[in-house]
């Protein structure tokens, strides 16, 4: 992929590469978000994401809470897909809300970006719930991504007091194993907040995406809303590819 802009701040090497109208962002050299707005399937983590919207039938997920904005991928899916009325992305980095508006076309009517660290944020909040939160937090460390913010009972009390009756938490994990480990299945109190729980992935990277429900789900509702849409149908060719497995609360 061509070098469209490079830039050092503070230590940091931030790149954004294209191919065609295909726009990627790296931050010391790993891997944070990919979008083309003519091919919105990316094929990789960014899909995991946004499908368990599709949990939800249309107009039901009105509020969106991003964690971990990155280049703004899946703020870019929420929109093309789903529409919802507000969408609010909480980034630590400048720099990376500045390539998501300038680079990845990240804005618009309803679209919030906020600079603050994640984990205050959710904490001190007070306003009106979501409908959906998307727990993406990720730095890295010798060049590997790294969850940002470990899943102890803490942190899914606290997602889940941001969340709206009936609503879902998703939460990107490295691998299996850290989804296994959090405190979203380890932990009985936490588990006990769920009504139904899935885990997602694709064959193109090792991470585990947790999809926690408030309300009951089944992978028949979620096969079947995909399928209305011609750029997500498993069926087609350019289709949305993912593995779904459902987990025991």
């Amino acid at each position: 992929m061509a070098l469209l802009w490079e830039r050092r701040v503070e230590g940091r090497l931030y790149q954004v590469r294209s191919a065609g109208r295909t726009r990627r962002l790296y931050t010391n050299g790993v891997f944070h978000s990919q979008y083309n707005p003519v091919r919105p399937v990316t094929g990789s983590v960014w899909d995991l994401l946004l499908l368990p919207a599709f949990f939800y039938a249309p107009g039901e997920l009105r509020r969106v809470l991003v964690l971990g904005v990155g280049g703004g991928a899946v703020i870019r899916q929420l929109c093309r897909f789903i529409r919802p009325e507000a969408i609010v992305g909480v980034e630590l980095n400048a720099v990376h809300l500045s390539i998501a508006r300038r680079f990845f076309g990240v804005g618009g009517a309803g679209v919030v970006l906020e600079q603050a660290d994640a984990v205050d944020w959710v904490r001190r909040y007070r306003g009106p719930g979501f409908d959906m939160i998307v727990d993406d937090l990720f730095g890295d460390y010798a060049g590997e991504p790294q969850r940002a913010v470990f899943a102890d009972a803490d942190w899914v009390g606290s997602l889940s007091r941001c969340l709206n009756p009936g609503g879902v938490i998703v939460s990107n994990f490295t691998s299996p194993l850290e989804l296994e480990v959090s405190a979203f299945l380890g932990d009985a109190a936490c588990r006990r907040r769920f009504r139904s729980a899935f885990s997602l992935a694709t064959s193109r990277n090792y991470n585990a995406v947790g999809v926690f429900l408030d309300k009951p789900a089944d992978t028949r509702e979620l096969r079947e809303r995909l399928k209305r849409i011609p750029l997500l149908d498993p069926r087609k060719s350019r289709g949305v590819r993912y593995h779904i497995r459902t987990l025991a609360l």
